[in-house]
């Protein structure tokens, strides 16, 4: 559908608008009296969320690519129906197809508490199922309010169960990376990405002073990032996953990603509700499971 045409289906006076953005990419713009947001109908990816007074939460990269096919470094990415590398070594796209391709805009309200929810989703086509065999109905509920609560549900319409691994890649804006701490993971074990998927244990707060890229276990459904630079903690609430990933580039691989600035690593750091790892999520036919993040700006 064109601009027009969303626009007069879809759009809400004051409140939802749909403009060009970057790349020519079709772009909701949402304004309440609590936030604004903006979100990329390529990729079905949330790019701002500022609520009212604070600053965006969310890190997005002033050399991100927008075009077909690319995905868009920042923000609240979904990686589905595969998380991290092609789990059967297929040369398939890592974090898997969704978060390079346009979604269809499904719907606009304005709820009765005055938040605003956007539904997006995707079905399978022919070209899905030349990547992965299975038949599907994927929807996202974005809501904007006091907090950006996001919902990814799969729904099954074939007749066989299929598994996935899935999360909202989420970028989140922070002041300082070092004097950044990630609370609610202490005691629980993780994968090091960076030490040949090494098991280990955390101790006390996650600190960042070079690469991380660690899948957590067990993790309870509170994680809190504490932003001493920007005076604030963004507190995330999840369902439906039992891992979370803590990501950080740090310098070199920040130098080698061209969508990326060289110090971008100083500011951002990516908390991620995930399905990973062994956290495989059967959905059986005519099933559907729902995966949940909400984020809010803790002073």
């Amino acid at each position: 559908m064109t601009i027009a045409q969303l626009s007069a289906e879809y759009g809400i006076a004051g409140k939802v608008e749909f403009i060009e953005g970057n790349g020519g990419l079709t772009m909701i713009r949402v304004n309440t009296p609590k936030a604004s947001a903006l979100i990329s109908t390529h990729a079905g990816q949330v790019l701002s969320y500022r609520p009212a007074g604070e600053e965006d939460i969310l890190f997005l990269s002033s050399k991100a690519y927008y075009q077909d096919g690319k995905a868009i470094k920042g923000g609240a990415p979904v990686c589905w129906p595969w998380f991290g590398p092609d789990p059967e070594g297929k040369g398939r796209p890592g974090h898997g197809f969704v978060r390079n391709r346009p979604w269809n805009v499904i719907g606009t309200e304005v709820l009765l508490n005055g938040d605003i929810r956007v539904t997006l989703g995707l079905t399978d086509t022919e070209e899905t199922r030349d990547i992965w065999p299975q038949t599907f109905n994927l929807t996202q509920e974005i809501v904007i309010g006091d907090s950006l609560n996001l919902v990814l549900i799969t729904r099954n319409t074939g007749a066989e169960t299929f598994g996935i691994t899935q999360g909202f890649h989420t970028y989140f804006k922070v002041g300082d990376i070092t004097q950044t701490r990630v609370l609610g993971l202490q005691d629980c074990s993780y994968i090091d990405k960076t030490d040949n998927s090494a098991e280990k244990k955390q101790t006390g707060e996650v600190a960042i002073a070079a690469e991380v890229d660690r899948i957590y276990r067990n993790v309870g459904n509170t994680l809190v990032i504490d932003d001493k630079a920007l005076d604030r903690c963004i507190q995330i609430l999840s369902q439906g996953n039992k891992t979370a990933v803590v990501w950080n580039p740090w310098e070199k691989i920040a130098r080698e990603m061209a969508d990326l600035e060289d110090a971008d690593y100083q500011r951002f750091i990516c908390v991620e509700t995930t399905n990973a790892a062994d956290d495989v999520i059967g959905v059986a036919p005519g099933g559907e499971f729902r995966l949940v993040a909400d984020y809010r700006v803790m002073k």
